[in-house]
């Protein structure tokens, strides 16, 4: 029979912290299993997120920890898991009640790139083990359907109460956009608030089941259907695309100002389009400048989520409907647009947290 006790095991792991929420697993409820057998031990750790960026160091600390503090032990095996916690708003859970969490990708101006990332970050959110879902929010110029490579029309779910659209799925995320409910080359002339309309029926009438992340590609600017989207749900937070030159952060200012006004939280800023590196001699160019990302995050004291480098290689996946996180997984930008993605779910992450403690000290005041 071991002498080594459950609490003993415990005891250790309380010395090891989630950097990115600055707690322990312990006091996090990340440890889920512990199994003792003589002088080896299994632990079950769940994280907030399959994305997260420090699972590996974490479960590299958990096993330096039991050594320390059990010297005794002889194997040490650390199983990780991933569980996504929800933002706790129930105005979500009375539109959205199988979100765990909502994303929108802005920018102040079009030509960013703004619709190749939030593909891009969809896709690497699942690729990474996540159920994601994303809504083409940019109702006159949908171009989520191209990107994906999808033409069909979405089919009717019917319960027994209602009747919703499915979304389509490929590359393992489910999508809806107007793009699969009109023609190809049909202009959409409407109105804001029927654009406006068409934005709450993509949350309310799509059946989108279980989701830990919904991400929201909006149109460029800060105009009805942001203002509709941030009055609608409560979102998570938004991340804001921008490119290195200065008249793109004159107008990125803007709309996180807007964001801001209506607490929406800035998950952070996505530098696109940051540097070029010729494919012939491997050198860097900064065709648009550099630092601008950096400067304007360091001036509004909001995290930078990466910096994603020019290739053509990202525009023909486009235009093909095969993303480059698919279709070129070990190019440099996809590694990059990986990293931005985890640096993403870590932040919601500790949002999610602080949201939770703050309403815990709110409750213990009343």
């Amino acid at each position: 029979m071991s002498n080594i006790s459950h609490e003993a095991v415990i005891s250790a792991l309380k010395n090891v912290n989630d950097p990115d929420l600055n707690r322990d697993l312990v006091s996090l409820d990340m440890i889920k299993d512990i199994r003792i057998n003589d002088k080896d031990i299994f632990v079950i750790v769940e994280l907030t997120t399959p994305a997260c960026p420090l699972k590996d160091k974490i479960q590299q600390d958990c096993i330096d920890a039991i050594k320390k503090h059990i010297p005794s032990t002889n194997k040490i095996s650390i199983e990780m898991t991933a569980r996504v916690r929800s933002n706790l708003d129930e105005r979500k859970n009375s539109i959205l009640p199988g979100v765990k969490n909502t994303i929108a990708v802005a920018s102040g101006k079009g030509g960013v790139g703004k619709s190749t990332v939030a593909v891009n970050i969809s896709l690497a959110l699942a690729k990474l083990g996540a159920k994601v879902g994303l809504i083409d929010a940019d109702i006159y110029g949908p171009s989520i359907p191209l990107m994906l490579g999808l033409n069909e029309k979405p089919q009717i779910f019917q319960d027994a109460r209602t009747a919703k659209m499915l979304p389509l799925e490929n590359y393992g995320i489910k999508v809806i956009s107007i793009g699969f409910l009109i023609e190809d080359d049909a202009p959409v002339i409407w109105r804001g608030p029927m654009a406006s309309g068409a934005i709450k029926q993509f949350m309310s009438d799509v059946h989108w089941d279980e989701l830990d992340y919904l991400v929201f590609d909006l149109p460029p600017g800060t105009g009805d259907i942001q203002l509709t989207l941030v009055q609608t749900i409560p979102l998570s937070g938004a991340i804001v695309v921008t490119t290195p030159q200065d008249v793109s952060l004159i107008d990125v200012r803007k709309a996180i100002r807007m964001f801001q006004r209506v607490n929406v939280p800035i998950l952070g800023i996505v530098e696109n389009m940051s540097y070029f590196i010729a494919p012939d001699t491997g050198k860097k160019y900064d065709i648009f400048g550099s630092g601008g990302g950096e400067k304007l995050a360091n001036e509004l004291s909001i995290p930078l989520l990466g910096a994603i480098p020019i290739n053509s290689k990202i525009r023909v996946g486009g235009d093909n409907g095969k993303p480059i996180v698919f279709d070129s997984p070990e190019s440099e930008e996809s590694k990059k647009i990986i990293d931005i993605s985890k640096n993403l779910a870590a932040q919601i992450s500790i949002n999610n947290l602080e949201a939770k403690t703050s309403k815990i000290e709110i409750s213990l005041g009343d």
